[in-house]
């Protein structure tokens, strides 16, 4: 067996500080969507009482904000302190971790194609879980509000699924001043500013619906949408991939600079 030794042989300035250019936005980044999730945790006073985490039926939005927060923290540091100590271990683990998330993105992906029927019954599911859930949690409310004024809709399939909320279900003994009603978010115009949007939409008949109010569900309109944006939702999707792949050869190539200074001595 030959064993071939480089003149010479030292790590990359370029690879090294282009690395560590392009973990140190991921780290700050990281550090932001941190700092954000446990922000808006005190606003709604879930710091001081832990116990508000385990008691919300619905999705608590802070969640993606501080897990996306600490993936990008610990990848950003991994990557910072790998490309400055030329450490191979955090390189490694840097590089595997991405490699590990692109690939479940493919998976994700594949797997949203090949079962249409069940993805779209299983984000029904979720939506209307949520909608039980509305009055819960601030931010979970925001976001459904955003969700159904951006997309001009009212519901998961039709306005009647906020017939599961108990502050709009439609029963005699409901209490609730907002009873056999709709979220704002759901009114063609500002119910505040309008005296033509009735507060409970429930009392009119379904015909008149259009008049007042979004008549068609999120997840329709979220089909529909999605084959109008079909290129930038690619697009989106093309430019992460790359982004991955290029943190996994600024990684691998670090390693192979540094593996060869230390054959070298």
């Amino acid at each position: 067996m030959h064993y071939y030794r480089y003149e010479n042989a030292e790590v990359s300035f370029c690879y090294k500080y282009l690395m560590f250019s392009y973990n140190i936005i991921f780290w700050l980044a990281g550090a932001a969507f941190i700092a954000i999730g446990f922000w808006a945790w005190s606003e709604k006073g879930v710091l001081l009482d832990l116990t508000q985490v385990t008691r919300l039926h619905g999705f608590d939005p802070v969640w993606l904000v501080l897990l996306v927060g600490v993936i990008t923290f610990i990848l950003g540091f991994a990557g910072c302190v790998g490309a400055l100590r030329e450490n191979i271990c955090l390189l490694k683990f840097f590089s595997g971790v991405i490699g590990l998330i692109f690939f479940l993105e493919l998976t994700a992906a594949v797997l949203a194609f090949v079962f249409q029927d069940n993805v779209r019954e299983w984000i029904n599911d979720f939506f209307l879980a949520n909608v039980k859930a509305y009055r819960e949690d601030i931010d979970l409310q925001n976001l459904i509000d955003s969700l159904q004024k951006l997309n001009h809709c009212c519901g998961a399939k039709e306005p009647d699924d906020w017939n599961l909320n108990v502050y709009f279900n439609c029963t005699n003994n409901n209490p609730s001043r907002e009873r056999c009603g709709v979220p704002f978010s759901c009114c063609l115009s500002d119910p505040a500013v309008s005296n033509l949007i009735p507060y409970s939409s429930h009392f009119l008949l379904q015909g008149d619906w259009i008049n007042y109010i979004y008549i068609k569900g999120c997840i329709p309109a979220l089909e529909e949408w999605l084959p109008r944006n079909l290129y930038i939702v690619a697009g989106v999707f093309i430019i992460i991939s790359l982004l991955q792949m290029m943190g996994i050869f600024l990684a691998r190539t670090l390693i192979v600079d540094i593996e060869k200074v230390k054959f070298n001595y």
